[in-house]
């Protein structure tokens, strides 16, 4: 849990701080599969400034998460760019969109903010490649390392009655 406490920076009005910081972020578990962060920590660049009585804060960083294709299973490394900005007004009402569910107790829990920063980030599936043809549906190969077909077999002579009920409807 990385956090930095909001007093100790000593913001006066339009100045504004730049803090440099590495970040240890968990793993995610997406489809009960477990993706990870490509190194141990993130290097996050933390803005923060006061203005007009609320402070802000801005994120940026870059990581890659990594985990197995969501199609065959492979190993996928899905590069994320974060820039976000979160507002803290002490004056305003708690759920209120203009104080930061990150600050509590006069610290901005950049920990937190940084995990949950890469998970809106994370596209709907994890893919080796875009054109991930993923894994065949019969045998279980890799259609990406050998594309094959299989030929359908006849079906089963015992549905040949309901198959005429279909035709005759």
């Amino acid at each position: 849990m990385t956090q930095i406490d909001l007093y100790s920076l000593r913001l006066r009005p339009g100045e504004i701080r730049r803090q440099h910081l590495e970040v240890p972020v968990e793993p995610f578990h997406l489809g009960g599969q477990r993706y990870d962060v490509q190194s141990e920590t993130v290097a996050v660049e933390l803005d923060a400034s006061r203005a007009a009585g609320a402070m802000v804060f801005d994120l940026r960083f870059g990581a890659a998460l990594v985990g197995p294709c969501m199609r065959c299973l492979g190993r996928a490394e899905v590069p994320i760019a974060v820039s976000a900005r979160e507002v803290h007004d002490l004056d305003a009402a708690p759920g209120d969109e203009l104080r930061s569910d990150y600050v509590v107790d006069d610290k901005l829990d950049v920990g937190a903010w940084t995990r949950d920063a890469i998970a809106l980030e994370v596209p709907e599936q994890i893919l080796c490649d875009p054109d991930c043809a993923g894994l065949c549906p019969v045998c279980g190969k890799d259609l990406n390392l050998e594309p094959h077909e299989h030929v359908e077999e006849g079906t089963d002579p015992r549905w040949d009655a309901l198959r005429g009920l279909r035709d005759d409807l």
